[in-house]
């Protein structure tokens, strides 16, 4: 049976991790991104019949940290498995030795992106759609989800549990962490690649005209979304109920931890999407922009729940290694990479 290079942890694996210290940034990356590749790996090993010791792939891609799979998330629909609960298990030798295992989760829940083989591919465009129209949240993939995050961080608490995805995985995680960060308790999220639905201003070279468009797009949005909340509180008469929390604001102390490649059109515009609202407060206009930012335009034109991609603060991380190809921009393997440069950056929302 033919192997895909990229299936082999031996081949493409973070080999370089022996040891792992949970405070390095680079271990805590490597480790979560190959969580998720271990999901990739379960749906083709389930897909090829690679079964047992022997033929199947994935188990190495945890059991290499000492996770295990306890549990598969399975599609309803096509059976595939798009997700996959991993418990830490360190052996009594190792949580003797490494001083940063309370920074360690207990355990990792992670979702893996589009798999284009026939037994999964329809069912993954369908959700590529729904994140696209906003509409994840009505997915049976997602009441899965949440109930598999609601159950663990009911039995072990927030500050044990990562969350972690790529491409479309990644809006799953984000998606499951937004909703658990609503009730107060901020889980760790690692999203790969999240797709941020916006025309590609971020390939634009000139500065100054991208500045430009990003402005003018701020203020139209920023006005649509102004004049939607006014019609809705006149069309309720002034029977305003007591002011309720800005949900936008409510989760500006959850801090997930994105990881955007700039040759990847699907995420780039993570990059522009924070750096504009420095610029905006540094023109004097920063109002207008902490509108704009919590709204899309795509969003109010298509209605229906706040897009999964606006998100109030992060840990971004950019890889400012050249790609030769969309394909490798896109790709997981460059997160654990030891060749690549990657500049982080930390945004809050006020």
């Amino acid at each position: 049976m033919m192997i895909c290079e990229r299936d082999d942890f031996s081949l493409t694996g973070p080999l370089h991790l022996t040891s792992i210290d949970w405070a390095n940034e680079h271990h805590r990356r490597s480790v979560a991104g190959s969580l998720v590749q271990g999901i990739y790996v379960a749906e083709r090993d389930r897909q090829l019949q690679r079964e047992g010791p022997e033929l199947a792939l994935s188990p190495i891609w945890s059991e290499y940290f000492h996770f295990r799979l306890i549990r598969k998330l399975v599609d309803d629909a096509d059976n595939s498995i798009f997700g996959g609960i991993y418990e830490y298990k360190p052996t009594q030798l190792l949580s003797q030795t490494v001083k940063s295992l309370e920074l360690s989760p207990r355990f990792v829940i992670a979702f893996r992106g589009t798999v284009t083989k026939v037994d999964s591919i329809s069912r993954d465009i369908e959700h590529d759609i729904h994140v696209i129209r906003n509409g994840l949240h009505t997915t049976t993939r997602f009441e899965i989800a949440i109930q598999a995050v609601r159950n663990i961080v009911a039995s072990v608490g927030g500050s044990n549990v990562w969350l972690a995805g790529h491409s479309l995985g990644a809006s799953m995680a984000l998606l499951t962490g937004k909703t658990i960060a609503r009730t107060g308790v901020f889980p760790e999220c690692f999203a790969f690649n999240p797709p941020f639905l916006s025309a590609p201003i971020e390939k634009i070279k000139d500065k100054r005209i991208k500045h430009g468009i990003r402005i003018a797009g701020s203020v139209i949005t920023a006005g649509l979304a102004l004049a939607k909340k006014a019609t809705q509180q006149y069309s309720q008469n002034d029977r305003a109920s007591p002011a309720t929390p800005d949900p936008f604001t409510a989760l500006s102390d959850w801090f997930p931890r994105l990881y955007i490649n700039p040759g990847d059109h699907l995420c780039s515009e993570y990059i522009g999407y924070f750096e504009h609202r420095n610029k905006m407060e540094e023109i004097g206009i920063g109002f207008v922009e902490r509108v704009a930012t919590q709204h899309s335009l795509g969003g109010m034109l298509l209605g229906g729940k706040e897009p999964v991609h606006l998100i109030p603060s992060s840990v971004l991380t950019v890889n400012l290694s050249s790609s030769r190809d969309f394909k490798q921009a896109h790709g997981i393997h460059q997160w654990w990479r030891e060749d690549q440069k990657f500049e982080t950056k930390v945004y809050q929302y006020k």
